[in-house]
């Protein structure tokens, strides 16, 4: 199975990068997993929602042009679904047992996804309903997408 993740701007602090690197190396027992770094937009603190929607547009179209076609597509929204760890590992196991052979999870910037990305997306997602910065959140779901293949392969976790 092949794992993309598309995120929105590139990771900056050495511990977080040094966490993705850690992840990715697990996971290559599992997957084929590929990081892909769409250019953020500077977001003013004042910006209005004009502006902010004009933001999202922006890093969507960005998003939109690495999107496979036959890719099943995840987008990390606050008001996605919430499963938990099995819940999770169950989804990503059925979707190969269904044949869909590359999966492609969506991170945001720091305003939110675009309409157009979200109406892309076969299934939202959420960890919470807190806000997370999303540098971290990446590595929040390489754990999660680590933890579910071992669960698939009857591993143990850390529960």
């Amino acid at each position: 199975m092949k794992i993309t993740l598309i995120t929105v701007g590139k990771m900056k602090e050495k511990y977080l990068k040094d966490a993705v690197a850690e992840y990715s190396k697990r996971l290559s027992r599992y997957c084929k997993l590929e990081i892909l770094e769409a250019a953020d937009e500077k977001a003013p603190e004042d910006a209005g929602k004009a502006k902010e929607a004009e933001i999202r547009q922006k890093e969507g179209k960005r998003i939109l042009k690495l999107i496979k076609e036959d890719a099943y597509v995840i987008t990390l929204e606050i008001g996605g679904r919430m499963p938990d760890s099995l819940e999770l590992a169950d989804k990503i196991d059925n979707l190969g047992v269904r044949g869909i052979s590359h999966i492609i999870f969506i991170i945001g910037g720091s305003i939110g996804l675009s309409e157009e990305v979200c109406t892309r997306s076969d299934y939202a997602l959420s960890f919470s309903r807190l806000t997370f910065p999303h540098q971290l959140m990446r590595v929040i779901l390489l754990e999660q997408i680590y933890r579910s293949f071992r669960i698939n392969c009857g591993e143990p976790y850390h529960k």
